[in-house]
């Protein structure tokens, strides 16, 4: 069961991200949304709504939980650059991805998750080694985030929904 739930592994949020990983991590970012669509395109809806493991979450739900994910991300990171490590708002992803608006067509989301990888990519290459530096406070996990650590962890969470996504298509 963990390699269905972690097909690419874990996240290690104990490792320091080096520079040559960070820019690894911001072009993936921005190839991320044509890597999705390009997978996700002609997908039926029988297609969509299989899962990836027993009790996982459809492709469908995949698909609007990287949406909401991303924006979430994004808008924690903008708090960062413009706050002192501000504390941001948890949520249930479990519970969002259970929504009504969670069985919606992906073309819905798919546009969002364009969007906001063309504005995130902006906000990164303007960003200064010290922004990178620059942190947030999850009062969930009780754990600050550095910048450059999220950038990696996002990077991580689109290649590991597109795993469940590759799994969830051969099933």
């Amino acid at each position: 069961m963990e390699n269905l739930q972690y097909p690419i592994g874990r996240f290690d949020n104990t490792k320091e991200v080096s520079p040559s990983e960070l820019k690894k991590a911001i072009a993936y970012l921005a190839d991320f949304p044509k890597i999705l669509n390009k997978l996700t395109s002609n997908l039926s809806d029988q297609v969509l709504d299989k899962t990836y493991r027993p009790d996982g979450w459809s492709i469908r739900q995949l698909v609007h939980h990287i949406a909401d994910s991303h924006g979430n991300m994004f808008i924690r990171f903008k708090c960062a650059l413009t706050e002192e490590n501000p504390t941001i708002k948890g949520y249930s992803e479990g519970a969002w991805a259970n929504l009504p608006d969670s069985k919606l067509p992906i073309s819905v989301s798919l546009p969002i998750i364009e969007g906001l990888h063309i504005r995130l990519n902006s906000l990164l290459d303007s960003m200064s080694e010290a922004d990178f530096e620059k942190t947030f406070y999850h009062p969930g996990y009780q754990r600050t985030y550095v910048l450059k650590g999220v950038v990696a962890l996002y990077a991580w969470h689109s290649e590991h929904h597109l795993e469940h996504i590759k799994i969830a298509i051969n099933n």
